[in-house]
């Protein structure tokens, strides 16, 4: 029996990609790297504007369809329309990563005793509940029906450990709160447990822990960010972050379900 070379297991032709929170940074970065391994890609973003133009962006580059969506993932009804208005585009779903997060953020409002608790909320249901309902809501509609496919869930070295503050010393970033690292704490936990149940449909479920990537931060932060890395410098955009979901996506990771992949240049090997 003839075993499958590398490249056919990294190709994902004939595969149809949500990413959600795909219109920027991250997740733009992942939707690109799905479409560049040869998967249709479905993209999400609050705002209808900026995910259409980021699947304008990747359609040309790559030569794949890319069709952008919008859905809020707290709400389960958007997140219920938005993956019926996916499946009605494509006919089905094979991946699912689950990008979508966000934080507000301040000196003032970041420590426990001061922080509110909308923001509290706004965070977990950003950041968790939109993890759950994407997950729950395409493995009922696609995933489940197929018997297969893939979630690859995005959470954070905020979830791993905590934080040393003191790199947030000297300059007006608020940094990480106690409700952020609950959330990503949260989605680790919650990918052991898919993994675990999902497994008799043949779907992998794993997770992906980025640490800090430069964006243009204050050279103060980006140094003493960089102090705590054994690699000694911030993540970069557009590159480190593409091979891990192209991995976990493909049959390159067939067996392999349940992992935290840190992505974060040995902050958390400390």
């Amino acid at each position: 029996m003839a075993h499958p070379t590398i490249h056919e297991l990294f190709d994902l032709r004939g595969r149809i990609a949500l990413i959600t929170g795909g219109a920027r940074n991250l997740g733009f970065d992942m939707a690109t790297a799905l479409a560049e391994a040869g998967a249709d890609i479905a993209l999400t973003s609050r705002d209808l504007k900026a995910a259409e133009e980021s699947a304008r962006t990747i359609a040309a580059d790559t030569r794949q369809r890319v069709v952008g969506f919008a859905c809020d993932v707290r709400y389960e009804e958007q997140v219920e329309r938005m993956v019926d208005a996916v499946l009605a585009a494509f006919g089905q779903i094979d991946i699912l990563v689950n990008n979508a997060g966000n934080v507000v953020s301040t000196p003032e409002n970041k420590p426990i005793e001061n922080r509110p608790l909308d923001e509290w909320d706004f965070t977990l249901d950003v950041n968790l509940k939109g993890t759950f309902l994407c997950a729950k809501h395409v493995v009922a509609k696609a995933m489940k029906q197929a018997q297969r496919g893939v979630i690859v869930n995005l959470s954070s070295v905020a979830g791993m450990v905590g934080k040393d503050h003191r790199v947030y010393h000297n300059t007006t970033m608020g940094g990480v709160t106690p409700d952020y690292a609950a959330a990503k704490g949260g989605v680790i936990t919650l990918t052991r447990e898919l993994a675990c149940w999902l497994a008799q449909y043949n779907i992998r479920v794993n997770c992906i822990s980025p640490g800090g990537f430069w964006r243009g931060h204050s050279e103060t932060f980006t140094q003493q960010y960089s102090y705590l890395v054994p690699m000694g410098r911030m993540g970069q955009d557009g590159k480190e972050i593409k091979g891990a979901v192209v991995f976990l996506a493909s049959e390159a990771s067939s067996y392999i379900t349940g992992i935290n992949l840190p992505i974060d240049g040995g902050m958390t090997a400390w």
